[in-house]
C-alpha cells in the first residue's frame, strides 16, 4: 500500500551535513531523516531502536551508564531515560543538524531528553570518540549509526565493525558491560566477528511490518581483551 495522497512527504528542511546532504520530510504526522538521498529512519515505529537499549540494560544493577551512537530521531534516548536502572546517558551524534531538530520537529519523540540532566549530547564522528584515548567506560555500548554493519551510511563506517573496531568498542565497555548494534537485517559475517571476540552473542529479531526483520547484535564478556589496538 502506498502513502496516501495527504502524506506524501514534504521537505521541512535541509543541511549541509557531515557525511553530504540530511533532508527532514514531514509525511503526515510522521517525519524521516534522508542521507543524501537513502533513507535512514522515521518516527513511525522505534520498536527495534527500543530494544537496542532496552536489551543491553536488562539485568544491570544501577547505576548504568549508557552510551547511545546516533541519535536519530530519539527512540533509543528516550527508552534508556525511561529505564530506573539508568544513570546517564552519553550520545554522540556527528550532525548537528540532527541535534537542532529535537530541539524543533523531533522534540516530540525524544521527549525533551536533551534536556535532561542525565543527558551529555557530543556533537562527534563515533569513530573518532572510540578512537580516543580516555574515551570511557560503559555499562551499555547501544550503536544505531548505519542501517546495519552491511550498509552503512559513510563507507568509513565499515571500520567501526571489522575487527580493529571492535577491539575498541570492547575496550570501552566496563567488565558487566553489553555492545548492542542495531541493523536492518542479518548481517552473518559481523556475527561471526563478535562470536570470535565475545563469550556471550545473541541476535534478537524484531520484526517489522515489510520485508525481513530488523536485528539486534548483543554482546558480552569480551575474550581476548589484551588484543593490541591499532
Amino acid at each position: 500500500m502506498g502513502i496516501a495522497a495527504s502524506a506524501q512527504p514534504v521537505v521541512v528542511e535541509r543541511a549541509a551535513g557531515a557525511g553530504g546532504e540530511l533532508v527532514l520530510r514531514r509525511a503526515g504526522a510522521d517525519y524521516e531523516i534522508i542521507s543524501n538521498g537513502v533513507f535512514l529512519m522515521d518516527t513511525r515505529n522505534g520498536e527495534s531502536e527500543r530494544l537496542l537499549v532496552r536489551t543491553a540494560v536488562d539485568g544491570l544493577d544501577a547505576p548504568v551508564r549508557v552510551l547511545i551512537g546516533g541519535l536519530g530521531v530519539g527512540f533509543s534516548l528516550a527508552e534508556a531515560l525511561a529505564l530506573p536502572a539508568v544513570a546517564h546517558v552519553t550520545v554522540v551524534e556527528r550532525e548537528p543538524a540532527v541535534i537542532a531538530w529535537h530541539g524543533t520537529a523531533l522534540r516530540p519523540w525524544s521527549g525533551g531528553a536533551l534536556d535532561d540532566p542525565r543527558v551529555t549530547v557530543r556533537a562527534a564522528d563515533l569513530l573518532d570518540v572510540v578512537a580516543a584515548p580516555g574515551a570511557g567506560r560503559f555499562d551499555a555500548l547501544c550503536l544505531d549509526i548505519d542501517n546495519g554493519p552491511d550498509w552503512t551510511v559513510t563507507p568509513g563506517n565499515a571500520r567501526l565493525y571489522a575487527p580493529t573496531g571492535l577491539d575498541l568498542l570492547a575496550r570501552m565497555l566496563t567488565p558487566r558491560g553489553v555492545l548492542a548494534v542495531w541493523s536492518a537485517g542479518a548481517a552473518p559475517a559481523f556475527e561471526a566477528l563478535l562470536r570470535d571476540r565475545f563469550a556471550r552473542v545473541e541476535a534478537r529479531p524484531v520484526p517489522v511490518p515489510r520485508g525481513e526483520p530488523d536485528i539486534v547484535y548483543l554482546a558480552a564478556r569480551p575474550t581476548k581483551p589484551d588484543r593490541p589496538f591499532l
